[in-house]
């Protein structure tokens, strides 16, 4: 078994302006440094990382993403996962990221 990381994290649900309009939370700025510093060799293309996220007791496989422009990783909330944890744009919400 492969020993994972956490990290916990809060933040607001907000939408891309994008086409199709994706729903992130921004990680911190200090864990996303941090996420960075050491974990960076595992980044794939376009600075995707696998991860398993939680919120409201709702856990799934996904990815995070570093955006340059924010110097910060998203975490992306696809419909399915917000339907199941009652997830709106704009809430605040906390939840840990494995990695």
């Amino acid at each position: 078994m492969e020993a994972k990381i956490t990290y916990s994290f809060s933040g607001k649900i907000w939408k891309s302006q994008g086409k199709g309009g994706w729903h992130f939370v921004s990680l911190p700025k200090n864990t996303s440094k941090e996420i960075r510093t050491h974990l960076q060799w595992q980044e794939e293309g376009w600075g995707r990382m696998k991860a398993t996220a939680s919120i409201n007791n709702i856990e799934w496989q996904t990815s995070i993403w570093f955006d340059k422009k924010s110097d910060t990783y998203l975490l992306p909330l696809n419909a399915a996962i917000r339907k199941k944890a009652v997830l709106k744009l704009n809430d605040i919400i906390s939840g840990v990221v494995l990695i």
